[in-house]
């Protein structure tokens, strides 16, 4: 009931708001991927009083859409297959033409957006110069995954397709955390290729924004790397189980892990604290000053509010 009187409320103070600026439109929290309306529709209002808007027209029906941290690009998934990138404002696109994009299996932002990760099997393209100028800067080849399970495949002498693995890209597109098995590799866009760290499962990386700072979370350890590209000095934290996301805040001074709840880091002090919330955290996407922690569906749509005071809102589900 208390989650029902709160939808109630957030949906009324959106409503007022809107309607204090005459109209439908306001101001942008961030944008979503509708797969049911093969749409990337806009979230109007602000943290804690926002609603799912209209779709945001790119010419056509999209299959896949991923939006860049800061909301100034996108790149989307053609119904016929074929991948555009797009300049994004105040929920209107522009399409711009970049040779050598790929319908990638997966799309991953830098920290600032400033770089793009397209995974397909084998490999990444790594898209720079966003928003203004993108261009595919190169490609890095994809290892062969360390430590996974001998099957069928390994015996008759085929690897395992690489690929799978969680990936993060650094700002300035060079280089790439990727998790092999229980490895996680620094790769970089000249070539060159080190395992970073040894890693339980499932383990989740991140580079802080504007840098090569980065921290890889699992159920054991969060490691905080100074340089990851270079001395790649580690300092250790305990563990987070069941990570399913992770980030760091805009200004990199915090580092938030969402899983069965959602944990706040201090990069200084190495405190940590846990975020209430009434939801189950399937990930965590930042968009401009938040973090979106689901993905559309029938139910709430439920956002980390990092500024100041961490704290987690949601908006109304889609009608």
């Amino acid at each position: 009931m208390r989650i029902r009187g709160n939808l109630i409320l957030c949906a009324a103070g959106a409503a007022g708001l809107f309607a204090q600026q005459g109209s439908i439109g306001g101001p942008v929290a961030g944008y979503v991927f509708d797969s049911h309306a093969q749409s990337l529709r806009v979230i109007r209002g602000i943290p804690g009083a926002s609603l799912i808007g209209s779709g945001v027209d790119l010419g056509a029906g999209v299959t896949a859409a991923w939006v860049s941290p800061k909301l100034d690009s996108a790149l989307a998934v053609m119904a016929d297959g074929s991948a555009r990138i797009f300049r994004l404002s105040a929920g209107s696109a522009v399409p711009q033409t970049v040779e050598g994009v790929v319908a990638p299996e997966r799309a991953v932002f830098s920290p600032s957006g400033a770089a793009l990760a397209l995974v397909t099997p084998g490999s990444v393209r790594i898209v720079k110069g966003l928003p203004d100028a993108p261009t595919v800067a190169g490609t890095v080849e994809l290892p062969v995954e360390r430590g996974a399970a001998p099957s069928a495949a390994m015996a008759a002498g085929k690897l395992r397709r690489p690929g799978g693995g969680a990936v993060a890209v650094s700002d300035d597109g060079l280089y790439l955390l990727y998790v092999s098995g229980r490895a996680v590799q620094i790769l970089g866009i000249g070539g060159e290729s080190r395992k970073l760290a040894d890693v339980a499962p499932n383990a989740l990386p991140a580079f802080a924004p504007g840098g090569h700072d980065a921290a890889i979370v699992d159920a054991e350890s969060v490691s905080l790397f100074q340089d990851a590209a270079g001395a790649a000095t580690v300092r250790k934290l305990p563990g987070v189980a069941g990570g399913r996301g992770v980030a760091f805040a805009p200004d990199g001074k915090r580092l938030f892990v969402a899983g069965a709840a959602v944990t706040s880091l201090d990069m200084t002090t190495g405190d940590r604290a846990e975020i209430a919330c009434d939801c189950r955290p399937s990930g965590l996407v930042r968009m401009g000053s938040v973090f979106r922690l689901n993905d559309l569906g029938s139910g709430p749509l439920w956002l980390l509010d990092a500024v100041a005071e961490p704290r987690v809102v949601f908006v109304p589900a889609a009608q």
